[in-house]
């Protein structure tokens, strides 16, 4: 079967998935890369803002999560930091080319109430600035949906993280069907799905191939597919995990290119450790959005991200260049 005829597919078996993945690497990173130019514009790179509008305190026991109640990691529980604060934070972003900007706060779920109203006014103010608001809360209802697409989110993100199997073994205060309700619950409204998983949380490499097989049998595909590599944080369950090879990030960046050729492929967590050669190899591979910051951190100082101006240099001397906000535009597989 050739690429075109497969493009699309929601109905891949682990088998098929397995095949692709277990390619030579040099020809698994092509297909990718061909497949890459196939859908998106090769020299485009979405550059994303991460702000943790509530940190830490959060209920549930993720084992890699600095911002777990559980876990003593050094992180002192925030309060929902204020909208000017906030929109002050896009501004800012947006003129450094940041196109989508992502709220995430520690909660188990969304709850009604003068917080979420505080919410809705950020991603109200956020995407007035011409910005995409993605936003990462915690399980939500069909209505709590509704009323975020109301305000205008263009995304939610709620994360897979690993394979059904070894999922209990990462979380144990939420089910794996818990996660796939609230993904549910989005497609219900105009709003984009961005989930995807986290490598080198012990899982082996079936585990990586039963999660994407099943983030590519989501009809339709998420519009965004993010790909963490485990920060270790002292602290949590996960704090003495072996580090990820590169040659398996790649391995699992192409494959989901190929299953999932109209996602944004974004590299997320973990890329401040990778060296730009290493980067630019996941960019060949089919990546084509990343996180950058201007205060050295994605959601707390426990995770490292580069900052606008050593990503401005990176897409510079690789040709790349940052892409415009969609927003109004949604387009999906």
């Amino acid at each position: 079967m050739t690429t075109t005829e497969r493009d699309c597919r929601y109905d891949w078996q682990v088998a098929e998935v397995q095949a692709i993945y277990e390619q030579p690497l040099l020809e698994l990173i092509v297909q990718a890369a061909n497949v890459h130019r196939r859908y998106h514009p090769p020299r485009d790179v979405q550059v994303c803002k991460l702000v943790s509008v509530k940190t830490g305190g959060c209920p549930e026991d993720c084992a890699y999560c600095a911002q777990s109640a559980h876990y003593q990691t050094g992180i002192t529980p925030q309060p929902l930091m204020d909208v000017e604060e906030v929109v002050a934070i896009a501004q800012r972003a947006k003129a450094q080319g940041v196109s989508r900007l992502c709220l995430g706060a520690a909660w188990r779920e969304v709850r009604p109430g003068r917080q979420f109203d505080q919410v809705l006014e950020m991603i109200r103010r956020v995407t007035d600035l011409g910005l995409e608001v993605c936003c990462t809360l915690g399980m939500l209802t069909p209505e709590q949906a509704q009323r975020l697409s109301e305000a205008g989110l263009y995304a939610y993100n709620h994360n897979l993280d690993t394979s059904r199997r070894y999922y209990p073994q990462v979380i144990t205060t939420r089910t794996y069907d818990d996660r796939l309700n609230t993904i549910a619950h989005i497609r219900q409204t105009p709003i984009t799905v961005c989930c995807g998983g986290i490598l080198g949380l012990g899982e082996t490499h079936q585990d990586r191939i039963e999660l994407l097989t099943t983030l590519a049998c989501l009809q339709p595909h998420p519009e965004s597919v993010p790909i963490n590599i485990l920060s270790r944080v002292p602290g949590t369950p996960m704090a003495n995990q072996e580090p990820v090879p590169l040659w398996d990030v790649l391995r699992v960046l192409a494959t989901a290119r190929i299953l999932m050729p109209k996602s944004d492929l974004r590299l997320a967590a973990g890329r401040a450790h990778l060296s730009p050669a290493e980067q630019a190899l996941c960019f060949l591979a089919g990546v084509n959005s990343i996180f950058s910051s201007d205060d050295g951190q994605m959601l707390t100082r426990t995770t490292p991200c580069p900052s606008y101006q050593q990503d401005q240099a990176l897409l510079a001397q690789l040709g790349l260049v940052a892409r415009a906000p969609r927003v109004g535009n949604k387009t999906t597989c």
